[in-house]
Order: C-alpha cells, then sequence, then structure tokens
C-alpha cells in the first residue's frame, strides 16, 4: 500500500509537463470512472475529504461510514468508567487485531449509543497552538484556549461537520473492503450496522481510508516483561487506557516514552505520585516543557527482572535497579491497523484508494485538507498524477535518505511546511471548471506563508511557555500572552537587516 493515493510516497512527486501513455490512460479512466466515493472515519480527515469531494460537483454518491455515533473520530472523549478494567496484552506486537467492538452507554431517555475507547484523557489539551491547528476555512473561537482542550476540539469539529451529516452513517462500521475490478480499481464495501448486525455489500470507484490510527496499542518486548506481566497483574499498562492521575495517587510510578502524550501524562502523575516520577526515554524530547528536575530521567528499561528474586524490580540500560514499583505506563504510541483491508495484497498501485495524513511530526487538520485537494481533484480528473515510473523513482530516493521504516513517513519541521505548501501549490494547478468557486479554481486549502512557518518553528518553545502558566493556563487565548509576536518579531528582523546594511 506504500503507492496508495495519499500516502507521502506517492504525493511528494515531481510534477511532469506531459503524461505518458499509461498516466493518460489511467486519467481518463478516472474522469469517467469515479462517480462513487466511500469515505471510511468522520474523523477530522474524513470530514475534510467530504467537505473536498462535494465541491468538486462531479461526484454522483458520496457516503461516509462512522462507527462512532458522532463525528470526530478520536476525539470523541470516552469517560474512565468506559477504561474501567481495559487493557491490552503485555508485549503487544501485532498490528493486526480484529475489527474493533464497541461499548455501548445509555443516557436516561437516550437510545444506547457506541463507544470506542478513545486516547483521550479527561485533562487532555492539544499540543498545536490553535491558529496552526485550524482547518483554512474555519479558525477556532477567539475565546478558545491558545492550546485547546478537547472539549472545545470536538465542539470546534461538530461545527466544521455540520453541513455534511447527511452524507454520514453513524454506528456503522466497515468490516471488509475487497478489491472488485484491478483494471478499474473498484471496490466491494462490506459494513455492519452495530445495532442489528446486518451487513451490506456496496460498489465504490474509490475510497478513502479516515479510520485514523489510535486504535491498537504497541507495548515493546522487553527481556522478563511476560512472566512480570503475569506475577503483579495490572501494573503494566499502556496510555490508551489512563484517564485521571488519582490512580497513581502515592504510587511509586515509571512512565515509558516522552512523545507528546508522555509529557503530558507523566507531569500530571507527578503531582500525585509517590515521590518523583521516573522517566524512560531514549532521547530528550523537544517537547519537553519543564525542567527535568522534577522527575528522574533514566534510560530505557532493558530488563523486567525475575518476580523470583526480586520485588516488583526493573533494570535501566545505564544499570539502575528499581524495586517495588507500583505501576509502569507505556505511552509508546500505535499500529497502523486496517482490519478491514485483510484481503488486499500489496503492493498494488491503486489510485483509487487514498490513506489521508500517514505522515508524522506534522500538524494534521491542514495535512489532511490539503490532501484531500489534492485527491479531490484527481479523482474528478482536474488534476493528473504523476506517471508510475516517476512516482516510484521518487520513492526510491525518499528511501535512500530515510530508510524504508518509521522515519520514512515522519515530517519534522521545516519538511511538513514544505509538503503542505507543496500540496497547495499542486492542488492549484488543476483545470478551472465553470461550475466551480473562485472562478472555477475550486475549494483551496492551507498555505503556510512566513507567519504560520515561524509559529510552527517556535511551537514548542511557545507550548513550553505556556505549560509553565500552570493554572493560568485556561486564561491565555493568543500567543502574545505567553511573549510570542509574530509582527515584533519580523520588526526587529528588519531591523537588523537594515543595519547590516
Amino acid at each position: 500500500m506504500a503507492n496508495a493515493l495519499g500516502s507521502p510516497s506517492s504525493l511528494q512527486q515531481p510534477l511532469v509537463s506531459e503524461l505518458e501513455p499509461e498516466s493518460e490512460k489511467l486519467a481518463m479512466a478516472l474522469a469517467n470512472s469515479v462517480r462513487r466515493v466511500a469515505v471510511i472515519g468522520a474523523g477530522p480527515s474524513g470530514l475534510a475529504a467530504v467537505k473536498y469531494l462535494l465541491e468538486e460537483k462531479h461526484f454522483e454518491q458520496i457516503d461516509v461510514f462512522e462507527q462512532r455515533s458522532s463525528v470526530g473520530g478520536a476525539w470523541n472523549y470516552s469517560p474512565s468508567s468506559t477504561k474501567v478494567g481495559l487493557t491490552t496484552t503485555v508485549p503487544h506486537l501485532n498490528p493486526h487485531e480484529p475489527v474493533e467492538k464497541p461499548t455501548w452507554t445509555q443516557q436516561p431517555g437516550r437510545n444506547p449509543e457506541a463507544v470506542f475507547v478513545s486516547p483521550l484523557y479527561d485533562r487532555l489539551e492539544t499540543n498545536i497552538p490553535k491558529e496552526l491547528m485550524r482547518f483554512a476555512d474555519k479558525p477556532f473561537p477567539a475565546e478558545a484556549q491558545l492550546f485547546p482542550k478537547h472539549k472545545s476540539v470536538k465542539q470546534y469539529l461538530e461545527e466544521y461537520a455540520e453541513e455534511v451529516k447527511s452524507l454520514i452513517q453513524f454506528e456503522t462500521q466497515v468490516v471488509d473492503v475487497k478489491l472488485r475490478d484491478p483494471k478499474l480499481s473498484t471496490w466491494d464495501l462490506t459494513t455492519a450496522n452495530l445495532h442489528t448486525n446486518i451487513e451490506t455489500t456496496r460498489t465504490y470507484d474509490a475510497i478513502v481510508v479516515a479510520s485514523g490510527h489510535f486504535t491498537v496499542p504497541y507495548l515493546p518486548d522487553i527481556q522478563g516483561i511476560d512472566p512480570w506481566d503475569k506475577a503483579y497483574p495490572g501494573i503494566i499498562s499502556h496510555s490508551k487506557f489512563y484517564d485521571t492521575p488519582e490512580t497513581f495517587r502515592g504510587k511509586k510510578v515509571v512512565v515509558v516514552g516522552n512523545s507528546a502524550s508522555g509529557l503530558d501524562i507523566g507531569a500530571q502523575i507527578n503531582e500525585v505520585s509517590k515521590g518523583s516520577i521516573f522517566v524512560s526515554q531514549r532521547s530528550e524530547s523537544y517537547m519537553a516543557a519543564s525542567a527535568p528536575g522534577d522527575k528522574i530521567i533514566c534510560p530505557e528499561i532493558v530488563e523486567f527482572l525475575s518476580p523470583g528474586t526480586h520485588n516488583r524490580a526493573i533494570r535501566f540500560a545505564d544499570g539502575r535497579v528499581e524495586d517495588e514499583v507500583d505501576a509502569v505506563v507505556f505511552c509508546t504510541g500505535y499500529f497502523y491497523s486496517y482490519p478491514f483491508l485483510s484481503s488486499l495484497n500489496p503492493p498494488g498501485h491503486h489510485p483509487t484508494l487514498a490513506f489521508p495524513v500517514l505522515a508524522q511530526r506534522v500538524i494534521p487538520f491542514p495535512i489532511a485538507e490539503n490532501q484531500a485537494a489534492v485527491f479531490a481533484r484527481v479523482w474528478s480528473a482536474r488534476l493528473q498524477l504523476p506517471s508510475k515510473a516517476d512516482m516510484h523513482t521518487a520513492e526510491d530516493l525518499e528511501v535512500k535518505t530515510k530508510g524504508d521504516g518509521k522515519t520514512f513517513h515522519l515530517l519534522p519541521f521545516p519538511m511538513d511546511a514544505d509538503y503542505l505548501n507543496f500540496l497547495y501549490n499542486w492542488a492549484a494547478e488543476a483545470e478551472q471548471r465553470p461550475r466551480l468557486d473562485r472562478d472555477g479554481r475550486g475549494k483551496v486549502g492551507t498555505y503556510w506563508g512566513e507567519r504560520e512557518r515561524w509559529m510552527r518553528a517556535h511551537f514548542p518553545d511557545i507550548r513550553r511557555a505556556f505549560v509553565q502558566k500552570g493554572a493560568q493556563r485556561s486564561e491565555i487565548k493568543t500567543l502574545a500572552e505567553v511573549g510570542f509576536d509574530f509582527d515584533q518579531w519580523k520588526r526587529e528582523q528588519e531591523e537588523q537587516e537594515a543595519q547590516l546594511i
């Protein structure tokens, strides 16, 4: 699936002025055949996809399938009561889990609702300032805090989705997607109604896989972890099942990982734990918001020591041993998992199958809409793909530079900014059509100019300054309130340049 439309390898391509015969044939096939599109998931990426598909005024049918009861995807908070008793296997190394089953909840006077465990936790705030996190045509409210709380993001997505909700089939789970016609890359998609379990199969000309990747947790295999977990059940957990720090009050805690979730969860637990928490990390995080003195930094865990000779003890790479550990929380991320695609046999080249926002270290919302602007234009035959040979060549160059593992999909700044603007410019080259908005050019996404790139470059420092405000954070609405002012910075830059002339 590396060449499926929507992955970094297929969209980061040099544009070609003339298409090879193969690409001309493909463009004609897409123009004649892509009329029915399915979108799997009504989270941010799925909603952006629908918006841009609709704006093409080309497609006869756009169906959206969402297993939850409302839009927002992972931004649907599942309270602690839904996480009680839930855990994952230790270690957890298999991304190929079956389709997730819901938990049913019911409020007085309302119908039962399907709940899927979300990685959100009670006190979660975004790690992206609202000026960068937004979609192009919808700013966050001025009254939202600078790094919005998860409830604000959920409300934002509800409002963003208002005009497309009629296309969404809620509590409908995609259970299978099969290639129907390899020549046209058409698909049979099977869904199950979560209330009745009745399955329905429909045929589509193109599919957007916007199902997210915060479902199947990754928990590494470390020497001794399996017997240790069996001897002390419930001590090892994953951040997916974290909700509040109260569970860890008065306990000796080790947090594994220092990504955004690891830093935030660790800081919360540190408020109530028995002494400072231990943070196991391979390298220092550029997102760290507090001084290292308030926690005990350790290298990676290399062994869970035998319960027969030690008491809840672990050994770190530097030789340090800590015993009587009460909790180990792995903030080690998630697998990309697509159980409904189990019959697809890669490598395949299917320009009618899109996987938006596979890249990491990016700002997801604007990337989602700019990718959607591209594949919507391709499927409406206003924009043409490079040849398959050119795409393979570009992918090979990426592999040589970044490797064929996880780093292939990493786009840390400024790579993400360059990629975002590349997508914007590519979509802008689409053929104009009279029925479309903006003089026939259609809906456009996000372009990052100097102001946005400045914010993106500085946002770890902005986040750090925000977190250090403590309880005052909820009152902070703007960058200037934490000491960051682009206009002032720009004036200072111009003054310095003038002095050098």
